[in-house]
């Protein structure tokens, strides 16, 4: 199943995608009208609404292409992510391979949704950099998990662009401060349930484009860390929730790394893409607060 949050009047409703036609979930009884809602309620939730958005008339579809998408869920509890997760990301920045990932954390309005704008904060840094990510959504609370029970704990994955303003992040040794700008990463546009791709999303082929071009393209098999690990490692010290959003790293060529450097500016396109999840797609503007 894929699962989505749009826009509608004035509030974020939750829809299930079939094809180029959607859903909403308030036109189905019995469902919450909420994506984190309906992860929190759990799998057999999830599996009956499948069933009821496939058995659906089609008086009550919406187009995709007139909605207004949003976040997939609209404001996660935790955005956890992992950083240097792939061998040859880690050699382009001077890395050595880890053998503890490398952990940070993203504020909500750090992000934005599909088909808006990220924002380039121009007065203060132009070293906007683009991160091509999967994302996990966790399912089932996980508090130290074991790794070979670690994919029992997921619902399903989503796309995410870690955006980072480089300048900022090398400011200290903790990167928080280059990854938090206003509305620098994005997430979306669905959520695609794990029974939909291989265990673990891997081996999936991930790229991101900037203007067409392909800037980054390698496999989610190359992940030092795979998605059991990284559940496994952060269930060790911290709770994971349900409706939680984990970015799993960024395989080799970002632009910080190129020769010459690739920094996004208005104008500019990007698009993240994981093999079976989508496209996530956005512009780029600058932030008008500066």
């Amino acid at each position: 199943m894929r699962l989505l949050s749009f826009q509608d009047e004035g509030r974020i409703a939750a829809g299930v995608r079939i094809g180029d036609q959607v859903v909403p979930v308030a036109a189905l009884p019995g469902f919450p009208d909420d994506a984190l809602a309906l992860i929190q309620a759990g799998g057999d939730t999830l599996a009956r609404l499948d069933a009821a958005a496939k058995a659906a008339p089609a008086s009550t579809h919406k187009a995709l292409a007139v909605l207004t998408l949003a976040m997939p869920i609209a404001r996660p509890g935790k955005v956890v992510c992992i950083g240097l997760n792939y061998a040859l990301h880690a050699k382009e920045g001077g890395n050595p391979i880890p053998d503890y990932p490398a952990v940070f954390l993203r504020v909500q309005t750090s992000l934005t949704g599909p088909n808006q704008p990220m924002l380039r904060p121009k007065g203060a840094s132009e070293k906007l950099d683009y991160e091509a990510e999967l994302a996990i959504i966790i399912g089932k609370t996980a508090r130290n998990v074991p790794e070979a029970q670690a994919l029992d704990h997921v619902a399903g994955y989503s796309l995410f662009n870690d955006g980072s303003v480089r300048d900022y992040q090398r400011k200290s040794t903790q990167w928080t401060m280059g990854k938090n700008f206003d509305r620098t990463g994005a997430f979306g546009p669905e959520i695609v349930t794990a029974d939909e791709l291989p265990p673990g999303a891997a081996p999936l082929r991930i790229t991101a484009r900037v203007g067409g071009q392909t800037v980054q393209d390698s496999t989610t098999g190359d992940m030092i860390f795979s998605v059991a690990r990284c559940i496994a490692i952060l269930s060790e010290v911290m709770t994971l929730e349900p409706g939680d959003v984990i970015a799993t790293g960024t395989p080799s060529g970002v632009g910080y790394a190129r020769k010459p450097p690739l920094f996004l500016a208005p104008g500019m396109v990007v698009e993240i893409e994981v093999e079976g999840v989508g496209v996530l797609r956005n512009s780029i503007e600058d932030d008008p607060a500066f």
